[in-house]
Formats: C-alpha cells, structure tokens, sequence
C-alpha cells in the first residue's frame, strides 16, 4: 500500500515537471534553428522532430514529447 502511494505520488509531481520541460525545450529548439549550420536533410529532420514534440506536449504524452525533443536538440548539438 505505501508503495504503491509513494508511486503515485511521485507521477502526479513529476508529470507537472515533464509539462514544463517540453516548451523550455521547444524555445531552445526555436534559438538553435536560427543559427544552425545543418545539411537540408538534418535541418528537415530537426524540424519535424520539433513539430512532433510540441504536438505530442499539445495531445498531453509529456514523456514521448521530451524523447522527440531530444532527438532534435542532440541534431543540432545542444
């Protein structure tokens, strides 16, 4: 019982945490574009990782939008 409690409660704070992350890491997706020196191939991948994200975070899959967010920042090297 305390376990499962103790897991619960650790979701409903960390799944607010993950919320946020995912327009921070939007906003540094957005900077690192306007500068980014990538083939046409990585910058489209780059973008359309970003545009995954942000419509996973929109559909309220925090985690699955973090992963897709990271793909793109590790593409552009942040």
């Amino acid at each position: 019982m305390r376990s499962t409690l103790a897991l619960a409660l650790f979701l409903a704070v960390a799944s607010p945490a993950y919320a946020n992350q995912c327009p921070a890491d939007m906003a540094k997706i957005d900077a690192a574009l306007l500068v980014a020196q990538l083939g046409d191939a990585d910058l489209t991948k780059v973008k359309e990782l970003r545009a995954e994200g942000e419509k996973l975070h929109n559909e309220g899959k925090h985690d699955e939008s973090v992963a897709k967010l990271a793909e793109a920042m590790a593409l552009l090297g942040i």
